[in-house]
């Protein structure tokens, strides 16, 4: 009989940002990893997580006022979210923390932070038996004039993390919250007391990626989870005749677990 896997066998290394250290710092980081949220630390203790979305979230608001995203600390970003396991657990405990929560932090014995597994973990491992039909997901449609003010706007109270752009009825690109947050930053920290005249300007087509890679609706499961393992992305678009007709999502993979 093949032995179980642990928690040990498939955590990656921890990847942390100080509650100190500023938002760009935590981003670059993010990006730089591939990995979203990031564990948040103060005196090597976890004291929560950062995500693109907050850091969108405190970019976007008026609360910020004229401040540069260069003063602005993590700290103010830092949300309570995570669960937590030890290495030598059974595997099968992370799927249901894994739909809960985005990552897990693994202690040691002496409740240190020594890992972290997130949903790209745990794929790598475990893959749903289900047909790609049944894990496509609707995703919002924006237009490629679209002011990212607005899509900030959609993003913060209607809960859409993902947009297909649209071009004179055809699908070129996709927006997420990355790419949101990535262009709130970078002019919070150029523009400063002129920033919201300077958002006013930017539209979805200006920070969308384009061209759209897809998969066929007829893919099978594992090729789509060894693509985003690949390309270190959380979300494949999905087409049916040339069509696209949704999306795809690490997290839409591990609740059918």
């Amino acid at each position: 009989m093949a032995q179980k896997l642990t928690v040990r066998d498939i955590m990656s290394k921890p990847v942390s940002i100080a509650k100190s250290a500023l938002i760009p710092e935590a981003l670059s980081k993010m990006i730089d990893n591939g990995i979203d949220p990031i564990v948040v630390t103060q005196d090597k203790a976890v004291v929560g997580t950062v995500s693109r979305r907050t850091i969108a979230e405190k970019m976007g608001s008026k609360r910020t006022g004229n401040v540069p995203a260069s003063q602005l600390r993590v700290a103010t970003v830092t949300r309570d979210d995570f669960t937590s396991v030890y290495p030598d657990q059974d595997l099968e405990l992370l799927i249901p923390l894994l739909q809960s929560y985005k990552i897990v932090v693994v202690w040691d014995v002496e409740h240190r932070l020594i890992g972290q597994v997130t949903k790209g973990d745990l794929l790598k491992h475990l893959y749903p038996s289900c047909a790609l039909a049944d894990l496509v997901e609707v995703a919002p449609r924006i237009d490629a004039g679209d002011r990212v003010v607005q899509l900030h706007r959609r993003m913060t109270t209607g809960g859409g993390t993902r947009f297909v752009v649209m071009d004179n009825g055809k699908p070129v690109g996709i927006v997420t919250e990355t790419d949101v947050a990535k262009v709130l930053v970078k002019l919070k920290s150029d523009v400063d007391k002129h920033f919201e005249n300077a958002l006013r300007n930017v539209t979805a087509a200006d920070i969308m990626s384009s061209p759209i890679v897809s998969v066929p609706l007829t893919a099978p499961v594992l090729e789509v989870v060894n693509i985003m393992t690949k390309k270190n992305i959380s979300t494949l678009p999905v087409s049916d005749n040339g069509k696209i007709v949704g999306i795809v999502t690490r997290k839409a993979l591990v609740n059918a677990l």
